[in-house]
């Protein structure tokens, strides 16, 4: 809504940011990947790519809506549930994977990446905290949870915080699109 346009939609680097995380998603050790949509044009996005597409139908719900519809979604006997968001068009398989491996070696933790000291996605949640996932509500996502069993996160740092960077705003977009030209 703050944009006024589809942002996943929007191009950086000649690639939508949506197409960019489904990328590197696809590059990563996820053993699945499914992308919950509501606008046509992200599913036809995940068509492109090949993964599993899943409408939601409650979006106006919030973040919980998506959650629960990803999770209802995956595959039975899954080890833990990772969130990516569509808006972090410089997220890599290597950052994917680096959670990854933390949660390989702490498989009842919830694992969050940290870019220059902030917290950030994607998060892997153990399938044991799928019941509440699966009770949240409106438009909190797993940070309910995160910050209510604060024993079992396990922070992981990601040195480089562009990797980290995610687009909210107009403003956002306006200067990731000056960083690439100028990495250029």
């Amino acid at each position: 809504r703050r944009m006024k346009t589809e942002k996943l939609l929007l191009a950086v680097d000649g690639t939508p940011m949506v197409e960019r995380v489904i990328q590197a998603a696809r590059a990563s050790l996820l053993d699945e990947v499914l992308l919950v949509y509501q606008n046509e044009g992200i599913k036809k996005a995940g068509e492109k790519h090949g993964i599993k597409t899943v409408y939601n139908e409650c979006a106006a719900a919030g973040q919980s809506a998506s959650i629960k519809i990803g999770i209802e979604a995956a595959s039975p006997g899954t080890d833990g549930f990772m969130f990516l968001v569509g808006d972090q068009p410089f997220l890599n398989a290597a950052v994917i994977n680096t959670v990854i491996d933390a949660f390989n070696r702490e498989p009842h933790n919830i694992i969050v990446p940290v870019y220059n000291g902030k917290r950030g996605n994607p998060v892997i949640f153990p399938a044991a905290l799928k019941n509440y996932l699966l009770a949240l509500e409106g438009d909190r996502g797993g940070r309910v949870i995160i910050e209510t069993m604060p024993e079992r996160v396990n922070l992981v740092s990601i040195e480089d915080e562009r990797l980290g960077t995610d687009v909210d705003t107009e403003e956002d977009y306006k200067r990731i699109r000056k960083q690439t030209f100028k990495r250029r």
